[in-house]
C-alpha cells in the first residue's frame, strides 16, 4: 500500500478547493447555516493542526497544511470573529470547538477566551444538554482553550456507546461515527494514543478490522477514513494484515483528483472518474479531509515504528 500517496493526493485536492471553504457574508447571519459555513472551516482546521503536529517540518505537506491554517485564520479575521458568535450564540458550543482548533496549532484570541472563560463559570454552560461524545469535544475545546473543564473525560467517557464496550454486532453508522469522536477526543485528535483506557484499547484492537472491513464492502469511504485513523490513534495499532487491505480499497476508491467520495464511486460510461472536479464539494470535502488525517497518522505511526527498529511495513 502507498499511504502517503493518498495524503499527497488529498492534500493537493483540499489546497485547490481552499477557497470553497471561505467563510461568506452569512458566517453570522442569524438564519446562517453553520453546517455550511463553520463547520467546512472548522474542520479543516481541526485536520491541518493534527497533520500539523505529527508530520516533519521539512516535509512538503506540513509546508502546504501550515498555510492552509493560515488562510482558515484569516476567515476569522485573525480571531475577531469569536467574540461577535459568543455575543450572537452565548452559550452554542459549536464557536469554541472551531477556536479551540486554531488554539491547538498556535493561533489565539485572548479577548475571546477571557470571555469564554465567563460564560463557562456559568450554570447555564456547565448545565446545556449535550450528547456525551459532544460533551467529550466540549471538554477538549475548555482545556485546547485555556479554560477550566467543567467534567472530567472518564466520567464523560463511560457514557458513550463506545464507553460501554457494546455487543459487537450493534455497530452501525451512527455508532461508528461516535466511536471515532470518541477516540479523537480522548486521544487529541491522535496526537496522544495513551489517552485510550487498556480496556477500551483491547476492544478496539480486536473489533476496529472486522467494523473497517464492513464500511469499505459497503464502500462508506468517509466513515472507513475516520476508522483508519482511529486504528492509528491506539496505543497499539492493529497489524499490516488488518490495514494493508484497506488502504488498497481507498486508493481505489480515491479519484485522480485526489478527492475521496462519502459513499460509492461515481465513473462515466467508460468505466473511469469522469472530470477534474467529479463530486460536489459537500459530497466529498470531509472524506477528503479524512484521508488526509487518518494517511498522517499512519504515516507518522509507520515513521515512528521505524525508528524504533520495528520495520512495520508500509
Amino acid at each position: 500500500m502507498n499511504v502517503r500517496a493518498v495524503e499527497e493526493a488529498a492534500v493537493d485536492w483540499v489546497w485547490a478547493h481552499r477557497d470553497r471553504f471561505a467563510l461568506g457574508e452569512d458566517a453570522l447571519a442569524a438564519d446562517g447555516q453553520v453546517n455550511r459555513t463553520w463547520k467546512p472551516l472548522g474542520e479543516l482546521t481541526r485536520v491541518c493542526a493534527s497533520v500539523s503536529l505529527c508530520t516533519p517540518p521539512s516535509d512538503p505537506v506540513r509546508a502546504r497544511v501550515s498555510d492552509l491554517l493560515d488562510f482558515a485564520w484569516r476567515q476569522t479575521r485573525e480571531g475577531e470573529l469569536f467574540p461577535l458568535m459568543q455575543s450572537l450564540e452565548p452559550f452554542a458550543t459549536y464557536p469554541l470547538e472551531v477556536y479551540a482548533a486554531f488554539a491547538s496549532a498556535g493561533f489565539r484570541h485572548p479577548g475571546y477566551e477571557a470571555s469564554a472563560a465567563v460564560v463557562a463559570r456559568t450554570r447555564g454552560w456547565r448545565l446545556t444538554e449535550q450528547y456525551p461524545t459532544r460533551r467529550l469535544g466540549v471538554l477538549e475545546a475548555e482545556r485546547h482553550s485555556g479554560i477550566p473543564p467543567h467534567g472530567t473525560v472518564p466520567q464523560a467517557l463511560d457514557r458513550t456507546w463506545l464507553g460501554g464496550l457494546p455487543e459487537p454486532w450493534t455497530f452501525e453508522r451512527a455508532a461508528g461515527y461516535a466511536l471515532t469522536h470518541v477516540v479523537f477526543h480522548v486521544t487529541d485528535w491522535g496526537g496522544r494514543p495513551e489517552g485510550v483506557p487498556p480496556g477500551l484499547a483491547d476492544y478496539l484492537l480486536h473489533w476496529l478490522p472486522p467494523w473497517l472491513d464492513t464500511c469499505l464492502e459497503a464502500r462508506m469511504w468517509d466513515l472507513g477514513c475516520e476508522l483508519l485513523a482511529v486504528a492509528a490513534s491506539l496505543p497499539r495499532p492493529p497489524g499490516p494484515d488488518a490495514l494493508d487491505e484497506a488502504w488498497l480499497r481507498l486508493a481505489a476508491a480515491q479519484d485522480p483528483s485526489g478527492a475521496i467520495p462519502e459513499e460509492g464511486v461515481v465513473q462515466d460510461a467508460a468505466g473511469e472518474h469522469p472530470g477534474i472536479d467529479p463530486y460536489d464539494f459537500t459530497d466529498c470535502y470531509h472524506s477528503t479531509l479524512m484521508g488526509v488525517f487518518a494517511a498522517a497518522l499512519t504515516t507518522a505511526r509507520l515513521r515512528d515504528a521505524d525508528h524504533a527498529g520495528q520495520g512495520v511495513p508500509g
